[in-house]
């Protein structure tokens, strides 16, 4: 029985953006296709049930392009790959299924361009992060990584005056801002990219993070902890409004401690995550009196990508 003090609010958008939907499809139809074992170079999105339920299905997942068998099928991953991988692939004679989200894949050719014409690229993003490795393979000599505004104060760069920015695709919108003035105040000619780097989906996922926050205590974000979007949505739900803001993988690892007091929960997903596991929390919820969730719709969502060319080659789909 729910009681009628205790609401539940849900943030729309949510859970798969079209780069995550795209990558995951890629791995179900080449399955389907191909037959298993297909492999999948890193995790094929930041997701652990996705990877769980895939390796279930005969997805196996290497770290490494050396770790693929000579002539196998492998698919990269969505958050791209360095050059030197396509090179390791070709020189393992791999068939290679792209799954790269093309809004990475355009930072990439942001960044090839402004090398070819000589900038330092200020890559702002968190080290170590496979989408930061991936872009900055494709111009190492021009890219230096900045982490965050308080970062800046490091950079070294050859010519003051010609400077460019590029972003990983998931940070969070307002830090990234914060450190594009930070950057403009020591390099007054920063050259910004042609259009916003943070992905749609990042952003429109904050901006219902931060409307749902305001009106809520509890904040539990369903996200795995090496996704960097999830994260991102508990730091913006502490932000904005809410007491607290937790990150589960899945229902049970709520703990019912947090719900001490707290009459409105607000629950919301990364960009990677299907939204049966927010189905999950909303049934848990339910069962401890919290009623029928109340959905904030920020911003309609309508992208969608095509197949990865290679698969729409052999299934012989036309993109639309």
């Amino acid at each position: 029985m729910t009681n009628s003090q205790r609401r539940v609010l849900l943030a729309k958008p949510r859970g798969y953006c079209a780069g995550v939907d795209r990558a995951v499809q890629t791995v179900e139809i080449a399955l389907e296709k191909y037959g298993a074992p297909i492999y999948v170079r890193k995790q094929i999105v930041h997701n652990v049930h996705v990877v769980k339920t895939l390796e279930e299905r005969g997805a196996i997942f290497v770290d490494e392009t050396e770790q693929v068998p000579e002539g196998s099928i492998v698919v990269f991953s969505a958050h791209g790959v360095a050059p030197v991988v396509h090179e390791e692939a070709r020189g393992l004679d791999l068939r290679t299924i792209d799954a790269t989200c093309p809004l990475v894949t355009k930072v990439h050719k942001e960044a090839v361009r402004f090398a070819a014409q000589g900038y330092d690229i200020l890559l702002i993003g968190h080290e170590g992060h496979e989408e930061v490795i991936g872009t900055t393979g494709e111009a190492p000599d021009h890219i230096h990584l900045v982490d965050g505004p308080d970062d800046v104060a490091n950079v070294t760069v050859r010519d003051p005056e010609k400077v460019a920015w590029l972003s990983q695709t998931t940070l969070s919108v307002d830090e990234t801002i914060a450190t594009v003035e930070k950057l403009r105040e020591r390099f007054p000619k920063l050259t910004d990219p042609p259009s916003d780097d943070i992905c749609y989906a990042t952003q429109n996922r904050q901006v219902a993070v931060k409307e749902m926050a305001a009106r809520s205590q509890l904040v539990i974000v369903v996200g795995s902890t090496n996704s960097s979007n999830s994260v991102r949505l508990v730091e913006v739900a502490k932000e904005h409004g809410a007491d607290a803001a937790y990150l589960v993988d899945y229902a049970e690892h709520i703990d019912p401690a947090w719900l001490e007091g707290v009459t409105t929960v607000g629950v919301t997903s990364g960009a990677s995550v299907p939204d049966e596991l927010v189905q999950d929390v909303l049934a848990w919820l339910s069962d401890r009196g919290y009623g029928e969730a109340e959905e904030i719709e920020s911003v309609q969502e309508s992208m969608r990508f095509a197949l990865p060319h290679e698969l729409r080659k052999d299934l012989r789909i036309t993109p639309v």
